[in-house]
């Protein structure tokens, strides 16, 4: 295999690629509430809707995140013609993403409705209802899918198919696009679907998982034996006439087949938070876009590897930016400092979550100097539901409640130090004195703070309660508090 560059260069020269994504266009609808009685009419449960969230799934799935990763990006698909087609445009509009979507009055567009049914204390998804069309594209909307492609391919810089099954990406699209991404000298990514992958002979690469892998070459790729995974890989590498193949592995992280050299195995890094869902769209994006940008497939499969490591740390689908990237490559490739979200980003990733039936608790603080009280706190705090967000005061702020001499460590260190706690999902920095402009952002579900501010009056209590949220209080730890310790270090001196 080639040299590598450190991935923190490889990061550093993606640029803005052209990539034209292709596939299944989906809408996910997620309709959450609450089950408290049995139907007059039948023996069922009767959901009483509360929250209603759609995002673009399937191959917009894909768009969003290479959109996140900063490419130019040009999402093509079938919809139908209804008003489910008109919400995917105005999302992807949203998102800066370029749609090009044929219309199809004999189809309709393709929406997974999932109910959820949540507790106080949990959530359960009660039913998936699928409106959709499933037959293979043809006549005047498999040409016109055809022609978009044409005028998309004319300037970009590498194809993604993203296949989901549904009828567009036939045997036939899917032989003129790898015909056209060699005539083109652009790198064809595929992440396939089903058990035949003849269908992408000819393609750059293919990303396939585990079980889809064992589908396709009939080979069982168990946990531990890579050698299974070497020998599957260079089944398809040699049948499909492939460039190399990425085969993601769960936990083990990914195993790289390039042409008849050996393969390699591409380690993770083991972490508590493991959420696979929609791993497999970030590794086909970042492999793309490093790719576009002129990476090597070794290169590639690193970066798409640590990005992949970003996205399994968070519930639900979470697109990763590079900055994310860039933070985990400067840690040194340890989950640490990465549970840091912007609370511009923070949002939609909490309706997503929401949407799934996830229960959000949010509490504050400083967290100077971590003691048992804290971890003790945190944990009860975690227990209250299925997601803990942590508000941490900034330097500035900490400063401007306690200050001069504090914080005793910046804020770069506390949030690694929180981060390191399993109990912790997301920590987002605010600079005001107080968290209300946070907690009217966020809305969570659950608001927690120690016991001692009963009588001092809980920021944000009107705002949570007000949604039909609650406000826990939390028994502290005697005798542990940042200021005892500083008191402490302070009189030893």
């Amino acid at each position: 295999m080639s040299a590598m560059r450190p991935l923190a260069d490889v990061l550093a020269g993606l640029g803005a690629p052209r990539l034209v994504i292709v596939g299944d266009l989906l809408l996910d609808r997620y309709l959450t509430g609450f089950v408290d009685r049995i139907s007059p009419e039948a023996p069922i449960q009767v959901l009483r809707v509360e929250t209603e969230v759609e995002r673009m799934g399937g191959a917009g799935s894909v768009a969003i995140d290479v959109s996140v990763l900063g490419a130019d990006t040009t999402l093509i698909g079938v919809v139908g013609d209804d008003e489910d087609a008109a919400r995917l445009a105005a999302m992807a509009a949203s998102a800066g993403i370029r749609l090009e979507a044929h219309a199809d009055p004999s189809r309709r567009t393709s929406v997974k409705t999932r109910h959820v049914a949540r507790s106080h204390t949990s959530a359960q998804q009660v039913l998936r209802v699928d409106q959709e069309t499933v037959k293979p594209l043809e006549g005047p909307a498999a040409a016109a899918v055809r022609s978009r492609l044409e005028a998309a391919l004319a300037d970009a810089d590498a194809l993604l198919v993203s296949d989901y099954g549904k009828g567009v990406c036939t045997p036939e699209l899917l032989q003129w696009l790898t015909q056209a991404g060699r005539e083109r000298g652009i790198p064809v990514v595929v992440d396939p679907k089903g058990a035949d992958f003849t269908r992408y002979r000819g393609a750059t690469c293919l990303t396939p998982n585990r079980p889809e892998t064992r589908l396709a070459t009939g080979i069982p790729v168990d946990e531990g034996d890579l050698a299974a995974a070497e020998r599957a890989a260079a089944r398809l590498v040699e049948e499909l006439g492939l460039e190399f193949v990425l085969v993601t592995l769960d936990r083990e992280g990914m195993y790289l087949k390039i042409g008849d050299a050996p393969g390699s195995h591409i380690p993770t890094t083991p972490r508590e938070v493991f959420d696979v869902t929609g791993a497999g769209d970030m590794v086909l994006s970042a492999l793309a876009v490093a790719l576009a940008s002129g990476a090597t497939p070794e290169e590639a499969a690193g970066l798409a590897n640590v990005a992949a490591g970003l996205e399994v740390e968070h519930f639900g689908v979470v697109s990763v930016t590079r900055e994310e990237i860039l933070s985990r490559l400067a840690s040194g490739g340890e989950p640490t400092t990465t549970k840091r979200v912007d609370r511009t980003r923070l949002g939609p990733v909490l309706d997503r979550l929401r949407a799934e039936g996830r229960r959000i608790v949010f509490t504050n603080g400083c967290f100077d100097i971590l003691h048992a009280g804290h971890v003790r706190y945190l944990q009860a705090a975690r227990r209250e539901g299925d997601v803990l967000i942590v508000g941490l005061n900034s330097d500035a702020s900490v400063r401007s409640i306690k200050g001069p001499a504090r914080p005793i460590h910046d804020e770069r260190d506390r949030i690694e130090v929180l981060s390191g706690l399993a109990c912790v999902d997301h920590v987002v920095v605010f600079d005001e004195d107080t968290p209300l402009t946070l907690i009217e952002a966020l809305r969570p579900d659950v608001l927690v703070k120690g016991e001692d501010w009963r009588d001092k009056g809980v920021v944000g209590r009107e705002v949570v309660e007000a949604r039909g949220g609650k406000v826990v209080l939390l028994p502290l730890l005697a005798g542990r508090s940042t200021t005892n310790v500083v008191e402490r270090l302070q009189g030893e001196r």
